[in-house]
C-alpha cells in the first residue's frame, strides 16, 4: 500500500480564505500561515478569478495542517463536517467557545457545537467525552447524555456531576 505524506482538510470559501486563515491562526497557539498561492491567467474561463487574487492559503493550527480555498459561492459549509477542539479545562472551553462563536450563528449552538462567522461548524468538547459515553447502556452514560443535551456550551463540572450521579 502506498504511503501518504499527510491528510489535510481543505476548507472551501467564496473569497474569504486568507481572512479566515488569519482569523483561525489568531485564535490557536502555535499556529501560522505557511503558504499563499494565487490564481494565474490560465483557467480564467473556469475559475473566473482575477490573476493575482488568492487561490489557496495553507496554514497550521497548533501543528494541524489545513488548506483554505477561494473557490467561489458554489458550496457552503454545513453541519455534516465539523472540527472538534478537545479541551482539558473549562477555561479552554470558554476561550474557544467565545473566540470561534463570535459573529457566528447563535441558533447553531447546541451540545458543544457552534458555527463560526464563516459558517464552519466546530465542536468544543471536554477531554474524556469518549470514556463518559463508552458504555451506552450504563446509567453514567445516560445521565451524562441527558445533561449534555440540555447544554449549549459544554460545562465540564456539570457533565462530571451528572455522570457521577449527582
Amino acid at each position: 500500500m502506498p504511503s501518504i505524506r499527510h491528510i489535510r482538510p481543505c476548507l472551501w470559501f467564496d473569497t474569504q480564505a486568507e481572512e479566515a486563515a488569519n482569523y483561525y491562526v489568531s485564535i490557536f497557539k502555535n499556529s501560522k500561515i505557511t503558504n499563499i498561492s494565487r490564481y494565474g491567467e490560465a483557467g480564467f474561463e473556469i475559475h473566473q478569478r482575477p490573476a493575482g487574487s488568492v487561490m489557496t492559503v495553507t496554514f497550521e493550527l497548533d501543528g494541524h495542517k489545513f488548506m483554505a480555498l477561494n473557490g467561489g459561492p458554489h458550496f457552503k459549509f454545513n453541519e455534516a463536517v465539523s472540527l472538534e477542539v478537545e479541551c482539558d479545562t473549562q477555561e479552554e472551553i470558554d476561550y474557544y467557545w467565545n473566540k470561534l462563536g463570535a459573529g457566528g450563528d447563535p441558533k447553531a449552538q447546541v451540545c458543544g457545537w457552534l458555527k463560526d462567522k464563516y459558517g464552519l461548524s466546530w465542536q468544543i468538547v471536554p477531554s474524556g467525552m469518549e470514556e463518559m459515553f463508552a458504555d451506552h447502556t450504563s446509567d453514567r452514560a445516560k445521565r451524562a447524555m441527558t445533561a449534555m443535551l440540555q447544554m449549549k456550551k459544554m460545562n465540564i463540572a456539570e457533565l462530571r456531576r451528572a455522570a457521577a450521579g449527582g
